[in-house]
């Protein structure tokens, strides 16, 4: 009988923990600390063959038609569909995701797929007026090459999805280097399409390859010629290497990085709104999202009231195994995350700043796991942890006195990823939006700054990277632009009136 019978349907498609007894990378739940399995890493050798195998593949795939293509990942999304329960399961076992979180992250692999089939029949460029008469100027977008996935362990299938979905329509094979956190969720969606890719006559070999290891295998990627774009998801630290070795070659990159993330809570604020979206924002997923509420100024009419609010729901949050019914925060990835945290809160007390809650929760049965109480730090004054991001759950909250404050608050780190503000005051949620609010990528009112759809493109300035991923015109990032001239006369008159008259 199989340890996981939930996981059982996967077989299907090729995937079986049951086999994953060997192998130098060890996969642990942070539920309990358990080792889940032994994935084998990718070799030098491996992985010269494979990215000769993704750039042939290119060569094939850049040819088929768009909608063709997009046939492809409509087969994909469906057969993530029929495996999403055994998909959702896995990301509980594997990064610590209540189910309801994990079974969300799936379902925005299928979505994307679904926005990514609509989008083949609409990679469209523009016509252009030419000043040539008898003539005509096109901008069209060709297929740009082999792209490189670098994801992190906290969403370890929707941000290769938003890459890879757009990706593949767009004409691009994909090599996938997954978190060595997370290997087993990667092997499991790989798995799924490449059962799609082997029945699909149009899929060349190496249309997708999954290369698992650890940071070596990211420079390998990031300093190859070969790869045309580079799509990285994980720290600013990171960030900064991919950039400077994909640099050196010219080649591309799609940053996604750190996020400090804001929300402003007005005096004209809805409370019963606001606690919710704060306590989602601040503590879900254990505070190990991109887009985790991290620093709430509140106006200081309302910030006794709503602070003791949020101390009552932070405390009350069921914080344990994933798999028990009714827990709302599951576990830390690691160790390291829990150290992390309490070294940021160790500073927040030595800078005078007032802790609530952030102890280590004991959960019979599951003591190896690293579970914590969300923590509310007041703070009177920015200091240099809460400057910072740590992935974990702590909100530094802090009062203001007038909108242009906090504003100017919220955009004084250097991180620009999402932000939000709380109000009903037409004229502070209009300046909040405008040029002179928000310097994110994402600015949000009345919801926090987590929990984005895939529909907007998503991403953020400053130390967050710059890149968009997922919905509106992020595809063009994995396409090349051509400014195209078609003359259509017997003549040749040159552009801003130049004559160069021959024979």
């Amino acid at each position: 009988m199989s340890k996981h019978p939930e996981l059982d349907s996967l077989r299907a498609v090729g995937f079986d923990m049951a086999q994953l007894t060997s192998g130098d990378l060890l996969s642990y739940s942070p539920i309990n600390g358990a080792v889940l399995g032994r994935v084998a890493t990718t070799s030098a050798a491996h992985y010269e063959r494979a990215v000769a195998a993704t750039a042939g593949a290119f060569l094939q795939w850049k040819a088929v038609p768009a909608p063709r293509r997009g046939e492809l990942v409509r087969q994909f999304g469906a057969l993530v569909r029929t495996h999403k329960p055994a998909l959702a399961h896995l990301i509980v076992l594997e990064v610590g995701k209540i189910p309801s979180e994990a079974a969300g992250e799936v379902q925005e692999v299928i979505d994307i797929c679904d926005f990514a089939v609509g989008l083949s029949r609409q990679l469209h460029g523009l016509t252009i007026a030419s000043e040539r008469v008898r003539h005509h100027m096109l901008e069209r977008w060709h297929p740009l090459g082999p792209v490189a996935i670098i994801t992190a362990f906290n969403f370890p299938m929707a941000v290769w999805s938003w890459n890879a979905a757009l990706a593949l329509i767009c004409g691009n094979p994909v090599i996938w280097k997954p978190s060595e956190k997370t290997p087993l969720t990667a092997l499991a969606l790989a798995a799924i399409l490449e059962s799609v890719v082997r029945d699909f006559s149009d899929a060349p070999t190496g249309l997708s390859t999954l290369l698992i290891g650890e940071r070596s295998v990211g420079e390998w990627l990031s300093r190859d010629p070969r790869i045309a774009l580079v799509s990285a998801t994980g720290s600013t630290r990171m960030g900064r290497d991919v950039a400077a070795h994909v640099a050196t070659r010219f080649g591309r990159t799609l940053l996604e990085l750190g996020g400090n993330n804001a929300m402003i809570v007005a005096p004209s604020a809805r409370e019963d709104l606001a606690v919710r979206a704060i306590t989602f924002a601040a503590a879900g997923t254990a505070g190990q999202r991109c887009t985790t509420l991290r620093r709430l100024y509140v106006h200081e009419s309302r910030y006794s009231v709503l602070l003791e609010r949020l101390r009552a729901a932070f405390a009350s949050l069921p914080v344990g195994n994933p798999l028990e019914k009714d827990v709302l925060i599951g576990p830390l990835i690691d160790q390291g995350a829990y150290d992390a945290m309490q070294s940021a809160l160790a500073s927040a007390r030595k800078a005078g700043g007032v802790v609530h809650g952030g102890e280590r929760v004991n959960v019979p049965g599951n003591e190896s796991g690293f579970y914590v109480r969300p923590a509310l730090v007041e703070l009177q004054a920015a200091i240099a942890v809460s400057q910072a991001e740590t992935f974990a759950p702590i909100l530094y909250v802090f009062s203001y006195r007038t909108i242009e404050d906090a504003i100017a608050a919220n955009n004084a780190v250097t991180q620009g990823l999402s932000s939000s503000l709380m109000t009903q005051d037409l004229s502070e949620a209009e300046l909040f939006l405008s040029a002179e609010g928000s310097d994110c990528g994402i600015a949000n009112i009345n919801i926090g700054p987590s929990g984005a759809e895939i529909g907007g493109a998503f991403g953020g300035e400053k130390e967050t990277g710059g890149g968009r991923e997922s919905g509106s015109d992020a595809w063009k990032a994995y396409m090349r632009r051509q400014t195209q001239t078609v003359n259509y006369s017997a003549v040749l008159p040159l552009a801003q009136g130049v004559k160069f008259d021959v024979g």
